[in-house]
């Protein structure tokens, strides 16, 4: 059995999803996972809805039939809205973690500056292209389509 040596998880599930001081960064991070998981769901789905093709044309158009419409398209719209977020940040995510924008390494003197105030920039670039690709893919969904 595992000791927690002083330190219990007191927060459970809710420190998995959020836990922590919440600022910019830690909305993202709780979002990431949610679409992460979103999209795992998603493609789930998606498996098993184009398996119907191995059980024949009828099977086929049966199983496309009931996935299709109006609201399955707003669906696969948000589908792309998470793909582009979780992509986006999962780039920040890893320019952060190979090093870049947490900036110079300082010595460690009070007052105590954290690399937030670098990484906080990147995180609104990329959210901002997220964003433009939200923008263009809403437009190729419903104007365009």
């Amino acid at each position: 059995m595992l000791e927690n040596k002083g330190h219990p998880n007191r927060l459970g599930i809710w420190g998995w999803l959020g836990g922590g001081k919440w600022g910019l960064e830690r909305y993202l991070y709780t979002l990431h996972r949610l679409t992460g998981l979103g999209l795992l769901f998603y493609f789930l789905l998606h498996i098993f809805v184009t398996s119907a093709r191995a059980f024949g044309p009828e099977a086929w158009a049966t199983s496309m039939g009931t996935v299709s419409g109006p609201l399955f398209v707003v669906g696969e719209f948000l589908v792309f809205c998470a793909f582009a977020f979780h992509a986006f940040n999962g780039v920040r995510l890893g320019l952060i973690e190979l090093g870049f924008a947490i900036g110079n390494p300082i010595e460690p003197v009070y007052p105590y500056r954290t690399s937030v105030h670098e990484q906080r920039p990147l995180a609104i670039v990329m959210m901002v292209l997220a964003g433009l690709v939200v923008l263009a893919g809403g437009l190729d969904f419903f104007i365009l389509h």
